[in-house]
């Protein structure tokens, strides 16, 4: 019968203590530095083969010298930065607006019982509903203009950070509770000292999910009777058959969806240095 016993750890000089991590076995195994550009890289890779080597038409995938050329043209006259700031603008306000409103009714849903019977049974109702599918009550009710934008990316962005905060509200074990009404900690102070930080990893993996659906709604509302924003951009260069700016409008937005996604992953690295899990 096979035994399991703790990894060991190197032998020290007596009266210090050895603070060097124990490797394990089992473990995914250290960390690859630039590890995530690894995946793009050779995506980026297999792209210029196939365009090089002719396996790739042009007319339907650009080649990327020629998107780099494109894109250099585009910022030169300045449409590319006009572009990037309306949609930036239009998805840091949806989802700051989504990450607030979502926050706010988790910790009322997730800390009260009343307040779950109120909201919790609405929320999982529009969480059946695609936000998209919403969008032609949306310009009835709100036009066309940019207030329909911004709550429609809102709309997508606040059913994921509660649905994962009220998670992690919830999912906080009970024997802190009893330590705390062991140690007569006021309610005030249990809410801020241990539901808070034991929901923090839910709000950022909500967070991560929010990130990803603000810039879906965002192509979205961009391609909806828009004057501005990337999304209007590449509705323009398919109507004229323009692949290359297509190709650059695409890449903006991936490279804003990996820019967000990996400041949310460095705050979650800082706020969550406690943690111990697999990944560290």
């Amino acid at each position: 019968m096979t035994t399991l016993t703790a990894p060991s750890r190197p032998v020290v000089a007596a009266g210090t203590e050895d603070v060097r991590p124990v490797r394990r076995r089992l473990s995914p195994g250290a960390s690859i530095r630039f590890g995530g550009l690894i995946g793009i890289a050779l995506l980026l890779l297999a792209w210029v083969v196939g365009s090089a080597t002719g396996l790739l038409d042009p007319r339907t995938l650009t080649e990327p010298w020629t998107v780099v050329g494109t894109a250099v043209t585009l910022i030169e006259n300045g449409r590319l930065q006009e572009s990037l700031v309306t949609s930036g603008i239009r998805a840091a306000l949806g989802l700051g607006l989504g990450v607030l409103v979502g926050a706010v009714l988790a910790l009322i849903s997730g800390l009260s019982r009343f307040g779950e019977v109120l909201i919790d049974g609405p929320i999982q109702v529009k969480r059946s509903i695609p936000t998209l599918a919403l969008i032609p009550l949306l310009i009835l009710w709100l036009g066309i203009g940019e207030p329909m934008k911004v709550i429609t990316i809102a709309l997508a962005v606040f059913v994921p950070i509660y649905i994962h905060t009220h998670n992690g509200l919830r999912s906080i074990e009970g024997r802190y509770a009893e330590l705390a009404e062991t140690l007569d900690v006021s309610r005030a102070e249990f809410i801020r000292h241990v539901v808070l930080p034991g929901a923090m990893p839910g709000f950022l993996l909500g967070l991560r999910f929010a990130v990803t659906s603000s810039l879906l709604a965002l192509v979205v509302v961009e391609v909806i009777n828009a004057t501005s924003g990337i999304g209007h951009m590449i509705t323009l260069a398919s109507n004229y058959g323009q692949t290359d700016i297509i190709v650059v409008g695409l890449v903006v937005y991936a490279l804003l969806g990996v820019t967000a996604d990996s400041a949310v992953r460095l705050i979650e690295r800082k706020a969550l240095s406690w943690r111990r899990t697999l990944a560290s």
